[in-house]
């Protein structure tokens, strides 16, 4: 194994709040109701445009939906860093495969800009590549985002692994032709993942390190 390819929330960053402040705030400038925690966990996972889609009340005209799309990017862009932070393990995990020589990407579905300001952030020294999604590069289950971070890495499909914790992170493996490993403590529960095919499904960041550090290890 010379490369791995990681989602971004719900995988490396537990970037829930920040995105719930941004939404609601969103949400607040319309006058339209306010979203619980759970909610936004549930709505997270494939882009901003669909988060804000599924957070307005049904039938919400488009352009106050696009009116609403625009002040939660503006409102993130300068906010998504405050209660952001990796989960418990990730940076010691990030190290540990880092001292193995082992190369590292973020493919997310969140604006391209706030993935590589967030992985600059947090992750620096660490995460080689960082796309998100943009003019052109296809959201994910596109494999757009993947192939383009396997070229800057310079790493083989077959010599890679793809590691997120949602639906999407399973058809982008697909789509992509990289193996997956699934995650069960981002944003999606463990009985949905396993109902879609999850072939590797893993609880914690420990069980991740050894998976991993014994795989780079072949």
């Amino acid at each position: 194994m010379d490369g791995i390819l990681f989602d971004l929330d719900g995988t490396l960053l537990d970037t829930l709040e920040d995105l719930m402040d941004s939404v609601n705030y969103a949400l607040q400038t319309e006058g339209f109701p306010q979203r619980s925690k759970q909610e936004i966990r549930a709505f997270v996972g494939n882009g901003v445009a669909n988060l804000v889609h599924r957070t307005v009340p049904k039938g919400t005209p488009q352009p106050i939906e696009a009116r609403c799309l625009e002040t939660f990017r503006a409102h993130y862009a300068n906010n998504m860093n405050h209660k952001t932070a990796p989960y418990p393990g990730i940076m010691p995990l990030l190290n540990a495969l880092k001292q193995r020589g082992i190369k590292m990407a973020v493919s997310s579905n969140k604006f391209d800009a706030a993935v590589k300001k967030l992985c600059a952030e947090q992750f620096e020294g660490y995460i080689d590549v960082a796309i998100g999604e943009s003019e052109t590069v296809k959201k994910k289950p596109a494999p757009d985002g993947p192939l383009l971070a396997l070229r800057q890495l310079g790493c083989r499909r077959e010599d890679t692994l793809y590691v997120g914790d949602s639906e999407v992170d399973l058809a982008t493996a697909e789509n992509a032709g990289i193996p997956c490993i699934s995650v069960s403590w981002g944003f999606r529960d463990k009985e949905l993942l396993e109902s879609l095919g999850a072939k590797t499904l893993l609880d914690t960041v420990s069980e991740l390190r050894d998976c991993l550090l014994d795989m780079a290890a072949k």
